[in-house]
């Protein structure tokens, strides 16, 4: 009972206002105040970029391709997918091998706003809760819009108009199909597989969004 009680302390002294989430302004997330507190220690390191958008100004074949590619059922769900979880526990044990993750979008945003990068099983179940929270309390449309401005896309970039700036020197707005596509397919390892590194893994990554993409909007 005690290690209960100081957990549910614990997640009361953590719990987020919510309230800054709805508001107009983009609060930076843990990781992006990580960085820039790793850039005051190595001024070698590159500059902070980070350019928080509307979620209206992300094209929609943008948002579609980042859906696809990491929570297929984000508008499905209420933050955690048991199908995709069930899914991807029965692929790993087939492997043997923990290779496949089934975390959301809104997981993810959740981890990335108010959580460190450890992946211990405490700070899983936290993470859970405080998702479940945030789908009570926030809008799918703002979840979406703060993930795409929080994600990080390579080496101090975060959230998607950096991204776009980065890459093709172009704001978001104005991304073709195939970048936003190659901008999903950043997503899972966005220092080692990007569109300036086009790594194989990544080659093989923008493929597969992209038949996702023609199966989903096949008439």
């Amino acid at each position: 009972m005690l290690i209960v009680a100081l957990d549910a302390a614990y997640l009361v002294a953590v719990w987020p206002d919510w309230s800054v989430m709805r508001g107009a302004r983009h609060a930076k997330s843990n990781f992006i105040e990580s960085y820039e507190r790793q850039r005051a220690q190595d001024p070698r390191l590159p500059p902070l970029r980070w350019y928080p958008v509307a979620l209206n100004d992300v094209p929609a074949h943008l948002r579609q391709a980042v859906i696809v590619a990491e929570d297929a059922r984000f508008y499905q769900h209420d933050g955690f997918d048991f199908v995709a979880f069930t899914e991807a526990m029965t692929t790993n044990f087939e492997l043997g091998d923990f290779r496949y993750g089934a975390s959301t979008i809104s997981q993810q945003t959740v981890k990335n706003m108010f959580f460190s990068g450890s992946r211990s099983l405490l700070r899983k179940w936290h993470e859970l809760i405080v998702t479940l929270g945030m789908e009570l309390n926030v809008s799918k449309h703002r979840i979406l819009q703060t993930y795409l401005n929080v994600a990080e896309f390579g080496p101090g970039v975060y959230g998607v108009e950096a991204a776009a700036q980065h890459y093709w020197g172009i704001p978001v707005s104005a991304l073709n199909e195939q970048q936003a596509v190659e901008l999903a397919a950043t997503l899972p390892s966005p220092l080692k597989d990007n569109p300036a590194t086009r790594t194989t893994r990544f080659r093989n990554r923008v493929a597969r969004i992209q038949s996702w993409l023609d199966v989903r909007n096949r008439p």
